[in-house]
Order: C-alpha cells, then structure tokens, then sequence
C-alpha cells in the first residue's frame, strides 16, 4: 500500500515533527509514502472566515493534486474534516466537481483514524517513557467522530503510563481565527485546560492537531512547566 501524505499548513510551518512522525511509522510499517511538493493549504482558513471564493480555489487545486492517490493521511483532524465534511458542500452547484470532491474525501483520513480503522494497526511498534495525558480536539472529536483511536495507540507505546485529564474534550481555546479575533476569550479557556493537565499529574500531552498543541504549548511554557506537548505522530515515531 501507498499513502500520500496531506502536511498541514501548521505543520509544514511549525510543527514538522509531526510530518517527520507519520513518515517515521509508515517506513517501520513498510508503508510506501509519497508526499506532493506542490500541496498547498486545503482552504479551511478561508472558508471558516466567510470567503467561500477563495476556499473553492484552493480546494479546486488540492482536488488536483490529491485525487488520484490510493489513500490521503494528514496529521490534522481539522484539515480532513474540511475535506470530508465541507468539500462537496463547496462543490454543490458543479455535478462534476462534486463527485470529485465526494471521492477524494471517502479516501482522506487523519493518521490516527488510518492507522486503526483502515489498516487495523495499534501498536506501532513505538517506546517513550513518560505519564502522557491525551487532548481531544474539537473537528477531530465532534467533526469525525474520532476518540478511542488515538487512545488505543497511545496505550500500546511502550514505557508509557496513560492518564486523562478531567475534562479532555474540553475546547483548549485556539479555535483557528477565534483565538485571533477574541483573543481574552480564547486565553481564558486555555487556562482552564492547562489547568486541567496540570491537575491530571502527566508530563506529556498528546494531541492529534497542530493548533491545539501550538496553542497548549505557548501557555506552557510561558508558566515555566515542565510539561511536553507531542503531536501523536511525534510520540509514535519515538522508537528505542
């Protein structure tokens, strides 16, 4: 099998580990990766701030690119939800960009759901020691539906002790452009969550979206904690 690999504009940006992550795991699974030099953003910035326009060109483009791959993994639950949900919603007055659009989303999965729902795969093989607490984040958990996925992973790392926090759907506050446009908002929300990892009594939280984590790690380490936030491909590409 081969995987094409959608990285995400925070991650190609910020969070290359993740990217390095998910190649790291799909080699020891002997997974063959490609992954498109010419990908660009998937729209949903765009399109979650109004200019509908903007966001069907740049899905137009990442139609092109992607379709005609076996399968398309990303290591963001908001990305693929924007390709599964709102794709064919965008291409509703255009039949033939809609079945394009409705295909490639049928074959576009965030990592964790790919590794458990479409090749059957828990233990990856991975080892970190650490008390590791697992974030759920809002598109990845009420968008796709996806919660016992990453936990099931994260459990079969070795040498990890996994915790969860209180409240671990709870929204961390970064939200995209709401953490921009109501910032006071956005930073009493993180409090709240950082609170809660702190309170959980883990060193390491994990996540499945690059802006959950970004956001939960500025926090952090303005408050001088020694706590990790992992992208779950980072801590699955961890191998002794």
């Amino acid at each position: 099998m081969k995987v094409t690999l959608f990285v995400q504009c925070l991650v190609d940006a910020l969070l290359p580990e993740a990217a390095e992550g998910m190649v790291q795991v799909f080699k020891r699974l002997g997974i063959k990766v490609e992954c498109p030099t010419e990908q660009t953003c998937c729209g949903q910035i765009a399109f979650n701030s109004g200019y509908r326009k903007e966001a069907r060109i740049a899905a137009g483009r990442f139609i092109r690119i992607f379709e005609h791959a076996e399968a398309v993994v990303a290591p963001s639950g908001s990305c693929v939800h924007m390709v599964r949900r709102y794709y064919p919603e965008l291409f509703a007055d255009d039949p033939k960009q809609l079945d394009r659009a409705k295909r490639l989303s049928e074959k576009t999965f965030e990592f964790s759901q790919f590794l458990v729902d479409v090749i059957g795969i828990e233990d990856v093989g991975a080892s970190y020691k650490g008390k590791v607490t697992y974030h759920d984040s809002c598109h990845l958990l009420r968008g796709l539906r996806i919660k016992d996925q990453p936990r099931r992973l994260i459990k079969k790392v070795r040498g990890v002790e996994m915790i969860e926090m209180k409240d671990p759907d709870r929204c961390c506050g970064f939200g995209g452009a709401f953490s921009v446009k109501y910032g006071a908002i956005s930073t009493a929300v993180l409090e709240e969550k950082v609170a809660q990892i702190i309170e959980s009594g883990a060193d390491t939280v994990v996540g499945c979206d690059p802006g959950c984590l970004i956001n939960m790690e500025g926090m952090i380490r303005r408050k001088g904690l020694p706590i990790k936030t992992l992208h779950i491909a980072e801590l699955l590409g961890r191998h002794a």
